[in-house]
């Protein structure tokens, strides 16, 4: 029953990793970080991301154009498109690692240990994949309050507010965290390895000589 428990954990993990990996790659390519609803002209929005800023016309569709130059951004843009591609990065290396270590799988039945540091190691890069994509999430979504409530800006002037993209960048970091605490629980409650080699002989010449003298009729 145990094994069941740490199998089912073990595929939870991975699947909620996997889910919170679409969404951090998701959320780094979606144009929704921050949006600006103008009064003057309630037909028209626009939107910011880390690549490109669009704007959403009802007649005319929508409009995207990319940022012209990297260090031309904001600070915190800069610093959320390297975390990003890092938590992207991290992620896809948690799968590939933790996977590996699934005991569903009969690729290496015979090295528990191994699988069982792969499912720690697995676990690990999706925290840090987790935090790598929660940190610029929410220094934008900060650096959008401060300007938002910020006194030295006349009112009339159109203020940025939170976008789609940052309420998923939330629930992927969320996820991979979740994750990876899953897989390192499966991994630390899995059963210690069997001894090995020449060891594991006597140990069981050991247990048979007393299971023999237990039932020798000189005994009885």
């Amino acid at each position: 029953m145990a094994s069941v428990f740490r199998t089912v954990a073990q595929l939870a993990g991975v699947s909620l990793s996997l889910l919170g990996w679409v969404l951090s790659c998701v959320t780094n390519y979606l144009p929704h970080w921050k949006n600006l609803n103008l009064d003057l002209n309630v037909m028209e929005n626009w939107t910011m991301g880390l690549w490109q800023t669009c704007v959403i016309q009802e007649e005319g569709g929508m409009q995207c154009k990319d940022f012209d130059s990297f260090l031309a951004l904001p600070v915190e843009l800069r610093v959320a498109r390297i975390l990003m591609f890092l938590s992207n990065g991290l992620g896809f290396l948690g799968l590939l690692v933790s996977g590996s270590g699934l005991d569903c799988l009969r690729i290496g039945q015979g090295q528990q240990e191994l699988k069982k540091r792969l499912l720690i190691l697995g676990g690990v890069l999706f925290w840090t994949a987790g935090i790598a994509a929660l940190v610029p999430v929410s220094w934008v979504a900060h650096m959008t309050v401060r300007e938002f409530w910020d006194e030295t800006v006349p009112e009339i002037v159109p203020r940025w507010e939170f976008g789609d993209a940052l309420f998923i960048g939330w629930f992927a970091g969320f996820f991979l965290l979740l994750g990876g605490c899953l897989l390192n629980w499966a991994a630390c409650s899995a059963p210690a390895p069997l001894a090995s080699g020449h060891y594991a002989v006597a140990e069981t010449q050991y247990l048979r000589q007393r299971l023999e003298r237990k039932t020798s009729p000189l005994n009885i």
